[in-house]
């Protein structure tokens, strides 16, 4: 009989690897589909949760209603002007900044791990949230006419760009940004700024202690739709700017000897990404509090579903991103009704048992999860 050469199966394999690019991005497309559409269901059911008696295709109306114009449910009657004002104004704002919250985490958790190769690694690492939470408590602390008048947001965000900046000089090191001192910056920084926030925290008065640590754990509670220009454009910009790098992405996390044979500036596409990163997370941090969690564990659980190459795992990281923190939100406000908890203890409750199940299945391994 005949030995067939080695060459002889690969024209077999050429003939495949096209099949499986097909059939693996159909089941990426299905993913996304899923992911999309559980948000939008998400959006109609945060909108029917709440004090004010509305259902389900009630609050489907009132959105669809405000979206398109002349819907005849909007003026006949059949729509008080108390559950259009419940859905509108104050829970589809609440909900949409959740979303974006979650997204811009995830993204900014997932860029942080490629920056640093450390799967460890996520927003807080660089101190921002941090830096964030001195400046916010400074105007509940202090108040905001002692600050010349600078709102909590604003001071939230001023702090984390300062943060941000002063992380990005001290790790820099003859132009180099390297990982590991990145880390060590971001981690010495945030300690000594999470100092300055308990001392504030401790001689303030009884009254204010309760803001501090609702800022401190995360809320979206006060949300409006003026509060999600400043994270929709931010995660708008940090979006366009890595979707169209993905092979970059993916270079730099098989080493810089590696990316730069591969023709990556890697120094310039880690410095960028840092500041990427950074303001994403500084823009949501500002609005809606030091949420944790979310930034290390949904990239986590991008990549034991779809696999690391960022390709597909950013879509699904953002996706993720917004409707875990979407669904957060909801049981933070009904969990424990009328009283509402800070959405970082449900982040954290909630999702630390479901990632310790993922990790415990097989998929996991061929994530890198057991390295």
């Amino acid at each position: 009989m005949p030995v067939s050469p080695p060459n002889a199966a690969k024209p077999e394999r050429k003939q495949a690897r096209p099949a499986l690019r097909r059939r693996s991005s159909t089941a990426l497309a299905g993913i996304n589909a899923v992911l999309i559409v559980a948000i939008v269901a998400t959006v109609i059911l945060s909108g029917a949760t709440g004090p004010t008696d509305v259902t389900f295709v009630e609050s489907f109306k009132v959105v669809l209603g405000h979206l398109l114009p002349d819907m005849s449910w909007m003026s006949d009657g059949s729509l008080t002007r108390l559950q259009d004002q419940a859905v509108w104004d104050f829970r589809l704002p609440r909900t949409l900044l959740a979303g974006l919250t979650g997204a811009g985490l995830a993204l900014a958790g997932a860029l942080m791990q490629a920056i640093v190769r450390n799967p460890l690694a996520e927003p807080y690492i660089l101190g921002v949230s941090s830096g964030a939470g001195v400046g916010a408590v400074l105007v509940i602390t202090l108040g905001s006419a002692s600050l010349a008048g600078v709102t909590l947001s604003t001071a939230a965000f001023i702090g984390a760009l300062v943060t941000t900046i002063a992380v990005y000089l001290l790790a820099r090191q003859h132009g180099v940004l390297a990982p590991t001192r990145m880390i060590l910056t971001g981690v010495a920084l945030g300690s000594l700024l999470s100092a300055v926030t308990s001392y504030l925290t401790l001689t303030t008065e009884a009254q204010n202690v309760f803001s501090v640590l609702f800022f401190l754990l995360g809320s979206v509670s006060a949300a409006t739709f003026h509060q999600l220009i400043v994270p929709a454009v931010a995660l708008t910009i940090v979006s366009l700017y890595v979707f169209t790098r993905p092979r970059a992405l993916n270079a730099l996390l098989v080493g810089d000897e590696s990316a730069t044979a591969l023709g990556v500036d890697v120094n310039r596409l880690r410095t960028y990404l840092m500041i990427a990163a950074a303001l994403l997370t500084g823009s949501v941090v500002a609005v809606s509090g030091g949420i944790g969690f979310v930034g290390l564990v949904i990239p986590h659980i991008a990549r034991i579903i779809v696999g690391t190459d960022h390709r597909r795992m950013l879509p699904v990281t953002v996706l993720g991103g917004a409707l875990f923190l979407m669904l957060a939100d909801l049981l933070a406000r009904t969990v424990a009704q009328p009283t509402e908890i800070p959405i970082g203890i449900i982040t954290a409750v909630v999702g630390a048992p479901f990632f310790l199940w993922l990790m415990r299945r097989g998929r996991a391994a061929r994530a890198g999860m057991q390295r």
